[in-house]
C-alpha cells in the first residue's frame, strides 16, 4: 500500500515563499527507485491538473522559482517555491507513477493573494 501525505500548504502573499512536504510510505519505497520517482502536480480552480516538478525537471511555468529535493532518511519529498505569483494559486498533489500505477496524495491548498 501506497501512502502520500502532503502539508505545508497556505494563504501567502505574491512574491511569499512556501515549502510543501510530501511524506511517502508503503513498501513500494522500499523499491530502488521509486522513491526518487515521487513527482508534484497542481490544480487551480477550473483548471486541469498539470505537471510541475519531478527529479531534474520543471514546467516552464515555474523554472526556477521551485526547487524539488528529497530526504531519504525522512521518505520525505519538498518542494520549496520562492517568488510565489497569484497564478500558482492551487492545490498541489504529491504524486508517483510505478509500473503503470498512479498513486496520489490528498493534496494541499496553495494561495496566493495579497
Amino acid at each position: 500500500q501506497v501512502q502520500l501525505v502532503e502539508t505545508g500548504g497556505g494563504l501567502v502573499q505574491p512574491g511569499g515563499s512556501l515549502r510543501l512536504s510530501c511524506a511517502a510510505s508503503g513498501s513500494l519505497f522500499s523499491t530502488r527507485g521509486a522513491f526518487q520517482a515521487v513527482d508534484w502536480y497542481r490544480q487551480a480552480p477550473g483548471k486541469q491538473r498539470e505537471f510541475v516538478a519531478r527529479r531534474y525537471e520543471y514546467a516552464p511555468s515555474v523554472g526556477d522559482r521551485f526547487t524539488i529535493s528529497r530526504d531519504n532518511g525522512k521518505n520525505t519529498v519538498y518542494l520549496q517555491m520562492n517568488t510565489l505569483k497569484v497564478e500558482d494559486t492551487a492545490r498541489y498533489y504529491c504524486h508517483v507513477a510505478w509500473n503503470g500505477v498512479h498513486y496520489w496524495g490528498q493534496g494541499t491548498e496553495v494561495t496566493v493573494a495579497s
